[in-house]
């Protein structure tokens, strides 16, 4: 007796290789649905322009960085770090102050910026279909880098990936493309934003298509390297062409490896840990006057603290690359592992805009240099650096649930970390299993506000899953086309099967109908391969390829 899923195709009949799509495709990653080919030149026009947008932007920001720096630390070159040191107490409290007031009157102004859309990219990609306020991310992006310059315990990089989604979100609407299409390019807006600031094109484009997206197929990759490619270049006008961190190259040990095990779960741990922060403090956070209230107060605090432990300062830059070179102590390495996530966490919970990718990053390398100092007196021989640029890797990628993205992110970063790439595979991987074993969300979805109907949103909009141009996918306007198309195609493929060991009739038990004309099994060649979707519902939702039954692809292979 065959399987049903084969009854199922035998008596939909062979369809000889003649007749096969010829963007018919047997690997996993390509759909063979002609999708790509469906890309009009408009479409693509669309995501250069994006990509061009937030290249801009991301100089532009960068630009407000550094001016916002040498203005609040009056200094002219160099490291944030190293001007703060050279300020007084006064002046590190009080230019936190400073930044408290900013965060707690922007934060109120923005409220009363008008726009429709989500106000998180997060919330936007999973539960809005795309949509994003313009003028509300854009005045978000700039009221965060602001105060991360001014010394927020907060990553530079949630500026630049609102304005790049944003642009991405308006674009979109303005064309008018369907909501599948929509969604693609607001994550690879986002994406192309973190190539930007830090220069990490692949790595930008990985954390959209792996992070905010969730696949890896052709018709979602190739958009995101070209926003993030054109992106990176253009913000080479003022964004340095080099890595982010200098440090040496690094040999790889058989201690490093045997360290990358034995961490790699308490990296984990660590990020589980940290995500369970992030989500309680987004729960507390002010409402009404207490938005202008908790950043002043936060802020102030943080200022104080900086006293004794400048390093607090900022996004974390410069703080992992001292990590990175070995010039913390051990004390030091184990004061600023406590303090450092906490006050991440208490700015984000003050109501203050700002990314969390470099603050992870740094509790991730602090953590790594902690305990390879350590295992350094253990099984002496490898670089503390080493030791820290794997636990930053695997913290990263539990924190993120995106493993491959954190190891890219960090070869880019670095340009030098490639030496480490098997004890940073291990413990990312481990890192990762034991977060997702343990249930905790990403430092993403833990930002999203709480809502009742949060699941059924998420269920609403579904999975990424392009339509093919059958379906209306081909960068136009999307609409009534695409409905029709989800109807045709699931009238002729969606008929219930039988069961072929109680139907005699049933061609999939009679061998001398295995060679069927394919006209016969009423399955036109045009819509083989197929997939069939509920219709209507990947436009109306928002839902990527809707309820889908994908017909077997393989139709002319023998049995």
């Amino acid at each position: 007796m065959r399987p049903p899923f084969k009854a199922g195709r035998a008596r939909c009949g062979r369809l000889p290789l003649g007749h096969i799509n010829r963007h018919f495709s047997l690997q996993p990653n390509v759909p063979g649905q002609g999708i790509i080919a469906g890309y009009t030149l408009s479409f693509w026009g669309i995501v250069v322009a994006i990509g061009v947008a937030t290249g801009i932007g991301g100089a532009l920001l960068t630009l407000l960085l550094r001016f916002a720096e040498h203005t609040s630390w009056s200094y002219d070159s160099g490291q944030l770090l190293d001007a703060v040191n050279r300020t007084g107490s006064g002046r590190r409290v009080a230019v936190l102050l400073g930044a408290g007031v900013i965060a707690g009157i922007g934060g109120l102004l923005i409220k009363r910026v008008r726009g429709s859309g989500a106000g998180e990219i997060s919330e936007a990609l999973w539960l809005a279909e795309g949509r994003l306020s313009f003028w509300s991310s854009q005045a978000r992006g700039l009221l965060s880098i602001v105060i991360v310059a001014m010394g927020a315990s907060l990553g530079r990089e949630g500026a630049p990936q609102l304005t790049g989604a944003a642009f991405a979100s308006s674009l979109s609407q303005w064309a008018k493309l369907p909501a599948w299409q929509r969604r693609l390019l607001v994550a690879c807006g986002a994406g192309a934003g973190m190539a930007a600031i830090y220069n990490v094109p692949l790595g930008g484009a990985l954390f959209a298509v792996e992070v905010l997206l969730g696949t890896l197929t052709l018709p979602v990759v190739l958009p995101a390297l070209v926003t993030s490619g054109v992106a990176t270049a253009v913000a080479w006008i003022v964004v340095p062409d080099r890595a982010t961190y200098s440090i040496p190259t690094f040999g790889v040990t058989g201690s490093q490896i045997v360290w990358a095990v034995v961490i790699g779960p308490l990296a984990g741990l660590l990020a589980v840990g940290w995500v369970r922060v992030i989500a309680a403090v987004n729960v507390l956070k002010p409402t009404r006057w207490g938005r202008a209230v908790a950043p002043v107060v936060i802020f102030t605090a943080l200022g104080a603290i900086a006293i004794a432990y400048p390093q607090l300062l900022g996004n974390g830059k410069d703080l992992v690359q001292q990590v990175f070179t070995n010039h913390l102590g051990l004390a030091l390495l184990a004061i600023l592992l406590v303090l450092k996530p906490l006050l991440t966490a208490a700015c984000l919970g003050s109501g203050a805009p700002g990314g969390l990718f470099t603050p992870t990053l740094t509790m991730g390398v602090l953590f790594g240099a902690l305990l390879g100092h350590g295992w350094a007196a253990l099984w002496p021989g490898a670089a503390i650096g080493s030791y820290a640029i794997i636990g930053g890797a695997a913290v990263l990628a539990a924190s993120m649930q995106g493993p491959l993205s954190a190891v890219v992110l960090m070869l880019e970063l670095t340009h030098t970390a490639d030496g480490l790439i098997v004890p940073i595979l291990l413990a990312v991987a481990e890192a990762t299993i034991v977060a997702r074993v343990l249930g905790a969300p990403s430092i993403y979805s833990a930002r999203l506000q709480p809502r009742g109907d949060a699941r059924g949103s998420a269920e609403r909009v579904g999975p990424l899953q392009p339509l093919a141009p059958g379906a209306s996918a081909s960068g136009g306007h999307g609409g009534s086309s695409q409905r029709v198309g989800a109807e045709r195609i699931t009238a002729t493929a969606g008929t219930p099967a039988t069961d072929p060991a109680t139907d005699p009739a049933d061609p999939a038990t009679d061998p001398a109908t295995d060679t069927a004309d394919p006209a016969a099994a009423n399955v036109p060649v045009a819509t083989a391969p197929v997939i069939a979707s509920s219709a209507g519902a990947s436009e109306r939702d928002g839902r990527l390829g809707g309820d889908e039954v994908i017909e077997d692809q393989q139709l002319h292979e023998r049995e």
